[in-house]
Parts: C-alpha cells; sequence; structure tokens
C-alpha cells in the first residue's frame, strides 16, 4: 500500500499493545475529567457507587453507564459539556432529523483531532496534498461540510467550499476547477451524476477520480450506481454530530469495512434491548466512549446505528478495528406485521433490480394492518404492460428478501423529490 494512503500511519498500523495503552490513558483522563466538571455524570457515578479511580484501564470500560441522545436533550444546550464556554472554539449542532436539534461543542484540541479523523479518510481514498476537493456536505451548523474542509485543508489539499444546492453549477465547478474528489451526501452524488447526465457532461472527461460519501445509510448496490454515474471510485465516511462529525471511522482501498480512529473514539457493539455486549462479527448497535475528545467526552454513547465489528488486519496494512457498513438505525427499523425492515434493504433490491435508487418507503395501517407501499421511479418506457410487469418482478423480489408482502408503485421519472442532502426515505402514517 503506498504510503500516501495514511495520514498518520504510527497510529492506523500501531500494534494491539500499543492501542490499548493509548486508549486506558486516554479513558482514564477522560473519566476524571467527566466526574470533576460534569454534573450529570458526577451523579451517575454516585447512583452506581463508582470514583474515577475504579476505572483504571479499557478493560473497565463497562463499568461505566451509557448516555443517549435525550441526555442531550434534556441537558439542553451545555450541561454535559466538560468545559468552560470561554474554552470553546466551535458550537454546532445536529441535523435535527430525528427530534431537536443537540449542541456540541469543540475545543481547539477537539477540532483538530476531528480533522485529523476527517484527513485519514481522504487519504485512505487516495486523496492528496495535490488534489482539488470539491465539499458539497451543507456548511453551518451540519458537522458534514466543515468537517472535510478541515480535513483536506490539514491533508494540504485544495478545498473547493461548493456545500450543497444549485446542481448544474455544481457541475459547472467540477468542469472548470478541475475537481478531484467529490464529497457529499451519497443521494445527492447520485444527483450530481444525474445531472451530468442531462447536461450532455461525459464523466469520463472530468478529472474527478474518488469520492467520500457519509451523513446517511446506502448500499453496495447505490455505490455501483454513484460509480456508474460519476466515473469515480465511491468510498464510506461515517460520523454523527454528538460523536465528532465525519471522520469517525472510513473505508480504505480494500472497501471491506470501515477503520474506526479508535485511539479517539473506542467502539463497542451491544444488544439494543438489553445493552448487553456483543460478540465481534455480530450485528447489534454501535456505542462509542469518546475517549480523546475535552468539551463533550461522551461515555458509552449509543448511536443507535446497526453494525459489526470486525478486528482482523485489513489488507491495507491498518490494524484500526473496522465496522461494517450500517444496515440502517435501530429507531429507523420499521417493524411490518412482526418483521423488521430497514431501508437499505429495500434500496438493496431495488438497484439490484436494476431501477435508480431513487425511492420512498410509505407506511399505513388499514384496520389493525400494517401496509408498507414502495414508490420507485421507472425506466424510460411507458408501455403499460412492461410497467406492470416490472412492478411485479421488484415485487416479487422484496417478497423473496424482507419476507412480507409489499406493494410496488412505479412512478414516473423525477416524480420523487430529490435531496441536496439527507435523503427523506419513508413517511410512516401509522398512528401507533
Amino acid at each position: 500500500m503506498p504510503t500516501e494512503r495514511y495520514f498518520q500511519p504510527e497510529i492506523e498500523t500501531a500494534s494491539r499493545d500499543c492501542l490499548h495503552a493509548v486508549q486506558s490513558g486516554r479513558l482514564v483522563k477522560m473519566v476524571q475529567n467527566c466526574y470533576g466538571n460534569v454534573p450529570f455524570y458526577r451523579q451517575k457515578f454516585d447512583e452506581l457507587g463508582l470514583a474515577p479511580g475504579d476505572i483504571r484501564s479499557i478493560d473497565d470500560l463497562q463499568k461505566l453507564p451509557f448516555t443517549n441522545k435525550q441526555d442531550l436533550r434534556d441537558t439542553y444546550p451545555y450541561g454535559l459539556f466538560a468545559v468552560p464556554k470561554e474554552r470553546l472554539a466551535r458550537i454546532q449542532a445536529t441535523s435535527g432529523t430525528t427530534g431537536r436539534q443537540t449542541i456540541v461543542g469543540y475545543t481547539p484540541g477537539d477540532v483538530q483531532r476531528w480533522s485529523e479523523g476527517s484527513a485519514r479518510a481522504l487519504a485512505a481514498a487516495g486523496c492528496t496534498k495535490d488534489d482539488y476537493v470539491h465539499i458539497s456536505y451543507g456548511y453551518g451548523l451540519f458537522t458534514g461540510g466543515l468537517g472535510l474542509h478541515y480535513g483536506a485543508e490539514l491533508l494540504g489539499a485544495t478545498v473547493i467550499p461548493m456545500s450543497s444546492g444549485n446542481t448544474k453549477r455544481q457541475v459547472q465547478i467540477l468542469q472548470d476547477l478541475g475537481s478531484n474528489f467529490l464529497c457529499c451526501t451519497p443521494s445527492y452524488a447520485t444527483l450530481i451524476g444525474e445531472t451530468l447526465a442531462e447536461m450532455g457532461v461525459d464523466p469520463k472527461g472530468l478529472p474527478l477520480r474518488g469520492g467520500v460519501f457519509g451523513a446517511e445509510p446506502w448500499t453496495d448496490a447505490m455505490r455501483s450506481e454513484i460509480e456508474r454515474l460519476l466515473d469515480i471510485k465511491a468510498y464510506d465516511i461515517y460520523g454523527t454530530a454528538e460523536v465528532a462529525g465525519p471522520g469517525v471511522s472510513y473505508e480504505c482501498g480494500a472497501r471491506e469495512g470501515l477503520h474506526i480512529c479508535e485511539d479517539y473514539f473506542y467502539p463497542e457493539i451491544v444488544d439494543p434491548d438489553t445493552l448487553l455486549p456483543l460478540p465481534d462479527g455480530e450485528y447489534g448497535e454501535l456505542v462509542f466512549t469518546c475517549i480523546g475528545k475535552e468539551a463533550l467526552p461522551l461515555l458509552r454513547y449509543r448511536t443507535r446505528d446497526i453494525t459489526a465489528l470486525v478486528r482482523e488486519q485489513c489488507s491495507c496494512g491498518r490494524t484500526l478495528v473496522r465496522m461494517r457498513k450500517p444496515k440502517g438505525r435501530s429507531d429507523d427499523m420499521l417493524i411490518i406485521r412482526g418483521v423488521n425492515v430497514f431501508p437499505s434493504q429495500v434500496e438493496h433490491v431495488i438497484v439490484e433490480q436494476g431501477f435508480t435508487p431513487n425511492y420512498l418507503i410509505e407506511v399505513e395501517r388499514k384496520g389493525n394492518m400494517d401496509t408498507m407501499t414502495v414508490l420507485v421511479e421507472r425506466m424510460i418506457t411507458d408501455l403499460p404492460g412492461e410497467v406492470e410487469s416490472a412492478a411485479k418482478r421488484l415485487q416479487g423480489a422484496m417478497l423473496s428478501t424482507l419476507g412480507i408482502s409489499v406493494e410496488v408503485k412505479l412512478v414516473g421519472s423525477k416524480h420523487l423529490p430529490r435531496s441536496e442532502g439527507k435523503a427523506v426515505r419513508v413517511v410512516d402514517k401509522r398512528v401507533l
């Protein structure tokens, strides 16, 4: 693996013993910071009869209490901060797609460490200091734009801070300024690719060769569609605003899971119902302890994302633990007639059957029965027989994958709204 694929090889390829020592030292320091400076955590510790001195290494992690998004909301805006407000370098917030926004803060050191994670991600995707990075994540309180921006600058690359929107202008800038890497949500990458085709721009004529996409779940089938539309290699990046924004984990050239920056964010997988730890390879809820953060040092934060951990060393040479592509969120999972359904499963079937990843899931309750309808944009043909046949084929594939029958409606091209940020995939009309 070329050396430019690493940003910080001393940590990305460190021995497990070295990582254990780093994690243990940072956890002990973090626990002392939480107990000494956050009344919320001090109360939690006291209720458990736990003293900071009881935490001596990362092996003691499971003695600590969990934290969740509701805790952030209950202590809004600054109740979980461990530093005085004058020490903050930046305030940001969640996108607010699942409720009221939660406020997050960063010290200068937090911003530096967050930037390192994003720089690692870009380097792993093949980006170098000589590249131009076109960032179409939203800027502002949302962490996407600034997260990749600072990472690209730390790497030494040139940043083109486009933000989202005005997609035809995005295409024009890709052409005029010679962007090499595109950073945005996967749904917006698809829209940019469709706009290229509409404008008659051949992606093979662009210098664009890679993309770093995140902020929403996406499947390998959607990856293939993005790579076809843009003629690039597409890489996944993961983060949550509460933990640090993009750069918590990232794909390398092997694309066999996302390497977690576990020197800053220690991962666990737990059963979302019992909160008991699950073995490596088994899917459950991802939990992070922010051992590298000063302003908002979350203990065992429940992300709600469903994934699994892989600890075998990657072919890229990195020793950092990997997480599988999240297949959904525990709070986004739909229960339809007793069956668990993730939107990512639906998307996989749609793209696998040759349709574009433009769809909407509608869930209703008729009487005592849950019904699920999937609206999918049809192909160019308008012949009634072919449309009906395609809908039946897609409906059969859904039944085979999901284990339940759903209604499939093929709608016209561009019938469904496009997103410049996180795509809305589910409309749940049930009154539960």
